[in-house]
């Protein structure tokens, strides 16, 4: 056995499962999801080092597909080589978010090390700025921040999906930044 065939590009069928697919068959999309995607997880896996960032990556790429499905031609490529460009998309777009993300909290964060007093009136500058974003991004905030949480897991806590806690943390850093005084023009 070949190592296509291994993670499924010599199945047979998978012409049948594309075609169907680009004819808009929602059972396609399912069995092409049944079949693949523990293929499509294992690379979002492999790049991200996260399960919960491997499951999001998944859900994108089957979406994805679904959008697309009018652009996929079943002759020129087996669907599960098809499967793992979109993927290939969707994890450049993953990364090119986190390194954003990471970069807004860096810029938020103190160039020096401030004075205990300074650390006092900064926290207390924090948790006031913390109380005028609004709920639920407060909360989102407060809680990937302040507690430590993962974006999966305060999007189990507050019930919202992975996207939206992820705009909150995003949107919230930069109001912060704005509410705290973060541009003090030593930029």
């Amino acid at each position: 056995m070949s190592v296509g065939e291994t993670v499924g590009f010599g199945e047979s069928g998978a012409d049948d499962v594309g075609a169907r697919l680009v004819a808009g068959s929602h059972q396609a999309l399912e069995e092409a999801f049944r079949r693949w995607s523990s293929l499509v997880h294992a690379l979002a896996y492999r790049s991200t080092g996260s399960s919960a960032a491997a499951d999001d990556v998944t859900q994108q790429v089957f979406v994805r597909a679904w959008q697309g499905r009018a652009r996929y031609d079943p002759e020129h490529r087996p669907l599960p080589a098809w499967l793992v460009g979109i993927a290939r998309h969707v994890l450049a777009d993953h990364h090119a978010a986190t390194a954003r993300e990471r970069r807004l909290v860096e810029r938020a964060a103190p160039v020096r090390a401030p004075a205990p007093d300074d650390r006092l009136l900064d926290a207390l500058a924090l948790d006031e700025a913390l109380g005028r974003l609004g709920r639920p991004r407060q909360d989102v905030v407060r809680l990937a921040f302040v507690e430590g949480l993962t974006h999966a897991e305060v999007a189990a806590r507050l019930h919202l999906p992975l996207g939206t806690v992820k705009s909150h943390v995003r949107r919230g850093l930069l109001q912060l930044r704005d509410l705290v005084g973060g541009d003090d023009g030593a930029s």
